[in-house]
């Protein structure tokens, strides 16, 4: 890692970033046909379609300043394009995930060589009966680590997460997550919480906590509330690139006005085959890499 950059933030000026492209995680129409009704999609992604639409996100991440670094392909299945959720960063190093969603057991593995090649130290892995997804864990503040305990990472994840980055960690907030849709539903913490900046977030309050939403509160992050109208199409899933800089799926129109209201810029993408069809937003199609210290 360079001197002046960090893992510890989601909404520091980001530099790099891994992504998995559509053509390495669908493979071919046929392997998408077999595997998205198991895995919860809404339909078969089209996969010339996605192909395209991961090279126009790659391309609009690299005109925001950001370089894509490409995740190598590997028979890991459709939901590997959301890459986020196989590992953690922290200033100490990576944490592999364990996941719980079972066909994805493979993809935290798949990715120790990328992070061996990238000269990222390896903190440790969650094992045996830990599990760990990194779409519930999401920095609030360099030094306070937000984890969502729900279907997708449990208490001995979160304990094991704890211990190894310990160090560089100053408190972690554990967030119980809500049933809502069932333990199939794709849910995670950054489905109610994006960061946009140090004293900003957007959220979607009506299925968080009272004890999370206070301690953002507390700590003087100002809210921009999700309409509950577009809390399926993914509007409090977005991506900062920089402090009050957004990367969003295109729509929620409510949700973009509030964001322009309170100051934000935001950048739309087309994500039908890449993010709606597999409940995945921006943050979730993203593993930052690098972000500038500030």
């Amino acid at each position: 890692m360079i001197a002046d950059s960090t893992y510890q933030s989601d909404t520091a000026p980001l530099r790099r970033v891994l992504l998995r492209h559509a053509r390495d995680a669908f493979v071919d129409a046929a392997a998408a046909a077999a595997q998205w009704r198991e895995l919860g999609y809404l339909g078969p992604p089209d996969v010339d379609v996605a192909c395209r639409e991961s090279d126009a996100f790659a391309g609009l991440l690299q005109e925001l300043g950001v370089d894509v670094t490409w995740a190598p392909p590997g028979d890991l299945g459709l939901d590997s394009i959301y890459v986020r959720d196989a590992s953690v960063l922290c200033d100490g190093g990576v944490v592999l995930c364990s996941m719980g969603k079972r066909a994805r057991r493979r993809e935290p593995g798949a990715l120790r060589g990328v992070y061996d090649a990238l000269g990222v130290g390896l903190l440790g892995a969650v094992e045996g009966e830990g599990r760990l997804e990194g779409g519930d864990v999401a920095w609030v503040r360099p030094g306070t680590l937000a984890v969502g305990r729900g279907y997708r990472t449990n208490d001995e994840g979160i304990r094991q997460l704890r211990t190894l980055v310990g160090g560089s960690v100053e408190e972690v907030l554990v967030v119980p997550l809500p049933h809502w849709k069932g333990p199939d539903d794709v849910f995670h913490l950054m489905s109610i919480f994006s960061p946009l900046a140090d004293d900003l977030a957007l959220v979607y309050s009506p299925l968080m906590p009272v004890t999370f939403r206070d301690a953002l509160l507390r700590r003087g992050l100002a809210l921009v509330e999700v309409p509950d109208e577009e809390l399926e199409s993914m509007a409090c899933n977005v991506l900062a690139v920089r402090p009050r800089v957004v990367v969003a799926l295109e729509g929620n129109r409510e949700t973009r006005r509030r964001l322009e209201a309170a100051g934000v810029e935001v950048h739309t993408y087309a994500g039908r085959e890449i993010s709606v069809k597999g409940s995945g937003g921006p943050t979730c199609l993203t593993r930052p890499l690098e972000r500038e210290r500030t």
